[in-house]
């Protein structure tokens, strides 16, 4: 295996590698599986025991929340942890169910942590694939309004909306009280990216026109930590938590 250090681009973007390896990533490095390995690759708090860490400061990620395995030639997701692990269109992976085979391509593993923090695991099997050609660049301002008006896409959730404009701006407001985050303010900003990224586009195919483009990346979801964790008890959408 090779290590990969903390803050390497997002998976998402893509990462050129021969066909049949396996890279995994989270916010503090990550590890390139050559395709003759089998691993298996372990995730969790406990820094010290697992392949990549995850959640290691939240005590409600367990010590190893998860293990890759690779089996029949092809590699397998098992939950291992209390708090089960959330894969794309909303799945849920509990401790001690059948293990799921992952296809070649990018893939986000989520591991819901205290105060509904989102810890993200990036996976991605190469496929010959070549990474996309940059579709351009937000500034911090705008990625931390798209990041939390996108929420539901960066989930990958099975039927995901846009954050109205109006609870966006009260959320906002919480997470960064200085940032005279008003409804006109956080539409002025989405309004910008509109002009540069979909002209004319609806909230709703602005940001999932981001998320496909991988301008907007599921680690962009630890911008919302602090707000989440105190969060206005409005919800704007169904949770698809526990069901």
């Amino acid at each position: 295996m090779r290590t990969l250090p903390a803050g390497h681009p997002s998976l998402a973007l893509g990462f050129a590698s021969p066909p049949g390896t396996l890279v995994v990533l989270g916010r503090a490095g990550g590890v390139l599986v050559p395709p003759a390995t089998r691993g298996p690759v372990t995730f969790g708090r406990n820094t010290a025991e697992v392949t990549v860490p995850l959640g290691e400061d939240d005590r409600r990620v367990s010590r190893c929340h998860g293990v890759l395995e690779r089996h029949a030639g092809r590699w397998w997701v098992r939950a291992t942890g209390k708090v089960p692990l959330r894969l794309p269109r909303s799945r849920l992976l509990f401790a001690g169910a059948a293990p799921v085979p992952l296809s070649p391509g990018y893939l986000p593993v989520y591991a819901r942590g205290s105060g509904d923090r989102e810890h993200v695991l990036e996976v991605r099997i190469a496929d010959g694939t070549p990474s996309p050609a940059p579709a351009g660049r937000l500034r911090a301002d705008e990625r931390l309004v798209l990041a939390m008006v996108a929420r539901g896409f960066l989930r990958w959730e099975e039927r995901p909306r846009a954050v109205p404009v109006p609870l966006a701006a009260r959320r906002l407001s919480v997470l960064d009280p200085a940032g005279g985050w008003t409804a006109e303010a956080v539409a002025g900003v989405l309004d910008a990216v509109r002009d540069r990224f979909r002209p004319g586009a609806e909230d709703e195919d602005l940001v999932a026109g981001l998320v496909s483009a991988a301008v907007l990346v599921p680690p962009d979801l630890a911008l919302l930590s602090p707000v989440l964790a105190a969060d206005d008890g409005v919800e704007w959408m169904s949770s698809t938590w526990g069901s």
